[in-house]
Formats: C-alpha cells, sequence, structure tokens
C-alpha cells in the first residue's frame, strides 16, 4: 500500500511541475503591473498554455488526494518536492536550455536526500478523524496565521523578494489544503453523505480557489527561480507539522533525528540549487537582474515563447 501511495504521489508532483511551467507561460503574456483581477484571469483564460496547465493542477490534485487516502501524510507530501526537479526539466524543453552536470547532480542528490529523510522517519498513519476538534482549531489558526502574514509581508516589498514571500506562502497554504484532503479522504469509508457532513470538505471548497488565487500571485510576482524553492518547500514542512501535531502519524526520533535532519538539508541543498538554474530563469525584464539573466540580443525570440510579445 505505500508503495502505491508513493507512486500516486510522485505522478502528482509530476502533474504540479507541469501546471507549474504551463502556467507560467501563459503570465509571461499578461500585464504583469496589474494585480490578479478579473482582467487578468480574462487573460489567461484566452491562453491555451494557462488552460492545459489547469487541466494538470487538477489532475494533480486528484492524484494527491488519491495518495493521501492510501497513506501518511508525512509520506505524501515530502515526495511533492519532486516537483521542482520536474519543473526544470519541463522548462528545459518549453523555454529551451540543455541539463548540466550540476543539475543532474542536484538532482540526485534531491533523491537521495528524500530517501534518506523517508527512511529515517518511516512514518505510520495516524487517524485525521481521531484528532480533536480543538487541535484542528489550533492547526487551523496556526496555518492560516502563517499564510496570512507571508501575504502581508509579500505584498509589501517588490521583486524577487516578493515572489519568495508569496511562493512560501502558497506552498503554505497547498500545505492546509492536504491537511483537509486528508481530514476529507478519511471519511471515505463513511459514504457520501459522511463526506458531505464533514466541515473539512467544504472547508477544501473553500480553500480550493483561495490556493489558486494565491498560487498565481506567487507565479506572476516574479521568476520561477524566486517563488519555486518556497513554494515547493514550504508545502511538506507544514504538512509533516500537522501529520505529526494534529494526525498523530508515528515517525522515528532518537538517533534517526540525525538521518532525518541530514536528509532535509540534503534536500533544501538541492532544491535551492535547482532553482538557480538558467532552464528555470524567467527572461521578462520585470527586475533590476533581468538584463543579468536574460540570453543574449537575437536569441529571445528563439525561445518557445519569446516570440508571443512576453
Amino acid at each position: 500500500m505505500l508503495a502505491v501511495c508513493a507512486t500516486l504521489a510522485v505522478l502528482a508532483a509530476t502533474s504540479n511541475a507541469t501546471a507549474s511551467v504551463l502556467q507560467r507561460k501563459a503570465a509571461r503574456h499578461t500585464d504583469n503591473e496589474a494585480g490578479m483581477g478579473i482582467a487578468v484571469l480574462w487573460q489567461l483564460a484566452h491562453q491555451k498554455a494557462w488552460i492545459a496547465g489547469i487541466a494538470a493542477l487538477l489532475l494533480g490534485f486528484a492524484l494527491q488526494a488519491a495518495a493521501l487516502a492510501t497513506g501518511p501524510i508525512t509520506l505524501v507530501q515530502p515526495l511533492l518536492v519532486l516537483e521542482l526537479a520536474v519543473a526544470l526539466l519541463l522548462s528545459g524543453l518549453v523555454f529551451g536550455g540543455n541539463l548540466g552536470r550540476r543539475v543532474w547532480a542536484s538532482i540526485l542528490g534531491m533523491s537521495a536526500g528524500l530517501a534518506l529523510l523517508l527512511v529515517g522517519l518511516r512514518p505510520v498513519a495516524g487517524d485525521p478523524r481521531g484528532a480533536s476538534t480543538l487541535t484542528w482549531v489550533l492547526g487551523c489558526v496556526a496555518n492560516l496565521g502563517l499564510v496570512a502574514a507571508l501575504t502581508v509581508a509579500g505584498h509589501r516589498v517588490w521583486g524577487a523578494r516578493r515572489a519568495e514571500l508569496l511562493g512560501v506562502a502558497a506552498g503554505a497554504g497547498f500545505g492546509f489544503t492536504a491537511a483537509l484532503v486528508s481530514g476529507v479522504t478519511a471519511a471515505f469509508p463513511l459514504g457520501v453523505s459522511g463526506v458531505l457532513g464533514t466541515w473539512q470538505t467544504w472547508a477544501m471548497v473553500l480553500m480550493g480557489p483561495a490556493g489558486f488565487f494565491m498560487l498565481q500571485n506567487a507565479l506572476r510576482a516574479g521568476k520561477l527561480v524566486a517563488s519555486q524553492p518556497g513554494l515547493s518547500l514550504a508545502n511538506p514542512l507544514v504538512s509533516i507539522g500537522w501529520g505529526v501535531a494534529v494526525f498523530g502519524e508515528q515517525v522515528r526520533a532518537g538517533p534517526w533525528l540525525v538521518a532525518e535532519i541530514a536528509g532535509a538539508a540534503l534536500v533544501a541543498f538541492c532544491t535551492i540549487q535547482l532553482a538557480r538554474s538558467p532552464l528555470l530563469t524567467d527572461d521578462r525584464a520585470q527586475d533590476d537582474s533581468a538584463q543579468a539573466d536574460s540570453p543574449p540580443t537575437g536569441q529571445e525570440d528563439s525561445s518557445p515563447t519569446g516570440s508571443a510579445g512576453g
């Protein structure tokens, strides 16, 4: 069962990465100075890449829900970190570019770090339905408070810093959504009436559009290289907190903490290295570093998206 859970999680990461790259491609062709309003959404809705990205995002959500229904959140969400590696590979295809030895080394290092982390944790499923109301309330308040604080801080700065903060906020929001999904899937044995009767279902319905809105803001706030690391790392960290503190999932402690910390550190380091790859660099001129990151004159329009007026 854990093998099935892990496979579904990896497929979800792949689908999410596809959505991220496709939506970023579409966002490059909208007015970056405008806020995320109806007009901008209308522009995006006319982009084939954006529509395909939405489809990939929905598929990723379905795969993630299936994974959470078959295994612990402390196993599923860390595997979603692979989204960044897949996004890098796909960015090479969509925006042009070749992988180098440093990129491959970072991908292998991330995989090794994840393996070390998960072997150290060896998570055992808990019971989201068994968590007390008070525990759920405290978890919700803490998580939503974190998202709100990061969002406010993000809108007080500009450039890459805004993209970083909004990326972390979106990742924390998706971690909260994952916790709600776990609560919903735990009610599956009760049938349709049980699922519709649990408050997590309706909270998830509200959080879904909110998470989508945060993702769009993070992607449009700056370069993918700035927003993606926080988006990728905050999700599993928040989810592990939910799994251990709220759902009662068991992870190993003692000497295994050394392996867990080392694995998490390796994943974080490789994530940052991957995010710095030129293959994830958006060549739009939107901050002071755009000229340094943009390709030489005459090459910009040769990319798959360069001639679209970004």
